[in-house]
């Protein structure tokens, strides 16, 4: 699939659960922010982590698995949201981990074109690929004993 098809299946998927599909699509692809909000809860809720984690946590899953499902991060990358199925926030118990689900709505940029306040550091592939919460808490655990030893990379 081209780059604008994969961005296109990936535009129907996201705005799939927006209350307005078409209202949605017509106004996010005309937004000079080039950001909707979209409610969690539906097709996937968020995991959110520090940035200082999310980053060693991707690098690790990307390691797991051919390709991890979307995951965005905010402007000055601060904080990462890792899309997961829906019902992980409700259930998810980790500490300084913040969750988007049921009744939460979250910014999202349109796929393949920059935003100013989040981007996404994997994009949705349109199918409903997403990061398997199991997984993704190994990849933390992985993560977070690298960021004690010391092997965590500096990003700036």
């Amino acid at each position: 699939m081209t780059g604008s098809g994969a961005a296109r299946t990936a535009v129907e998927w996201l705005t799939s659960v927006a209350p307005d599909p078409d209202a949605c699509r017509w106004e996010w692809e005309r937004n000079p922010l080039g950001v909707a909000l979209l409610p969690a809860g539906k097709r996937w809720d968020v995991l959110i982590l520090p940035g200082e984690l999310g980053y060693p946590t991707l690098d690790v899953l990307s390691r797991l698995v051919d390709r991890p499902g979307p995951v965005l991060a905010d402007f000055g990358e601060a904080r990462m949201g890792f899309f997961v199925p829906p019902g992980t926030a409700s259930r998810w118990l980790g500490t300084g981990v913040r969750s988007a689900g049921r009744g939460t709505w979250i910014v999202v940029p349109y796929p393949g074109r920059a935003a100013g306040v989040v981007r996404w550091l994997v994009t949705p592939d349109g199918s409903g690929t997403l990061n398997d919460a199991s997984l993704l808490e190994l990849a933390m655990h992985e993560a977070a004993g690298q960021l004690a030893r010391g092997e965590g990379e500096q990003r700036s």
